[in-house]
């Protein structure tokens, strides 16, 4: 893959310069980055005249944490969503497959634009800015706003900088070029703190108990990965009852922190299906996007996802195993 170019941008821009009627997707289970860069373009477009839309194909609602960057309720559920889009853009999703019950959308579209950071995107649409080198999709949204001459309202800002604080883990993966990115969005009426806050700092109480129940169980395999170590915790529909699937999602940044682990992975069960797993996974080193790969998933080289079906004990080997196969970084 290369880095996408001035072109690509342009191409972009042109697209949607011209666009009446837009629907924006973003992948199943959508994060900070998919919803805040999909209703920051949203907005953009909305101020130009179009007439325009932005969902994702599971759950039925956005996130709680993630429902108030939708200044202009541009949520959509998939079922008022029209039998085909003239313009159909994809964002922050690197295959028709993460987009779920909405994949079908892609050949029905009379025009694909693809915007998206994932090493894995296989270039699905009929316009790309794909490049993994960005470290969010909303830095790509903010280039092709920029060239589209759009202007950075609050509620634009609040957006681009959801994804990009999230998808760099606070700044700690960002280039210069990010950084005053950052800057122009905190120039236009972003608030960091009250969207950190929000987004990432803030839990219910029940938290801390299912947090607790699970941290008890994880196990840490210091020569697995590799000899690079392998750490994994699993939270189950009984653990998971009481919260939000933001705070499972969440599970996955503590575990992550231990030192003596070069690879992070967390099983979570599908409610609707007890029998399958959503595995996120994290890495220094070793490449788990080709981890991932092998169960049909995919993502980042050090954040990637899969489901894979079977016992918990079933999937930590299959996971084990795909791990002494990765490629080191």
């Amino acid at each position: 893959m290369t880095p996408t170019s001035a072109q690509d941008i342009r191409d972009a821009a042109d697209l949607l310069a011209t666009a009446g009627d837009v629907t924006i997707l973003g992948h199943v289970r959508p994060d900070a980055d998919a919803l805040g860069s999909a209703l920051a373009l949203g907005r953009a477009l909305r101020q130009r005249g179009a007439r325009v839309r932005v969902s994702f194909g599971e759950p039925d609602e956005a996130p709680e944490t993630l429902r108030w960057l939708d200044e202009d309720g541009l949520l959509t559920h998939p079922d008022a969503l029209p039998d085909a889009e003239e313009l159909l853009v994809c964002v922050d999703t690197p295959t028709p497959k993460r987009l779920g019950r909405l994949a079908g959308r892609v050949e029905l579209a009379g025009a694909v634009l693809v915007i998206d950071h994932h090493a894995t995107n296989t270039f699905y649409g009929t316009c790309h800015v794909v490049d993994e080198s960005a470290e969010a999709s909303a830095v790509l949204v903010f280039r092709v706003l920029d060239e589209l001459g759009a202007e950075l309202d609050e509620p634009i800002a609040r957006g681009l900088y959801a994804g990009i604080v999230t998808d760099t883990s606070g700044f700690r993966r960002a280039s210069p070029e990010t950084h005053r990115m950052a800057a122009r969005l905190l120039e236009a009426g972003a608030d960091p703190e009250a969207i950190v806050r929000r987004i990432v700092d803030e839990r219910p109480f029940a938290w801390l108990p299912m947090l607790s129940s699970v941290l008890r169980e994880a196990r840490l395999e210091p020569e697995a990965a590799q000899g690079r170590g392998f750490v994994h915790a699993v939270v189950g529909v009984d653990a998971a009852r009481t919260v939000r699937g933001e705070e499972v999602e969440s599970v996955i940044d503590v575990v992550r922190s231990v030192r003596e682990a070069a690879v992070a992975a967390v099983l979570k069960q599908d409610p609707a299906h007890p029998e399958q797993w959503q595995i996120s996974l994290r890495s220094i080193g070793i490449d788990v996007s080709a981890v991932a790969a092998e169960f049909g998933g995919g993502g980042h080289r050090q954040a990637a996802g899969c489901t894979i079906a079977g016992s918990a004990d079933e999937v930590v080997a299959g996971l084990r195993e795909a791990l002494e196969r990765a490629p080191l970084l």
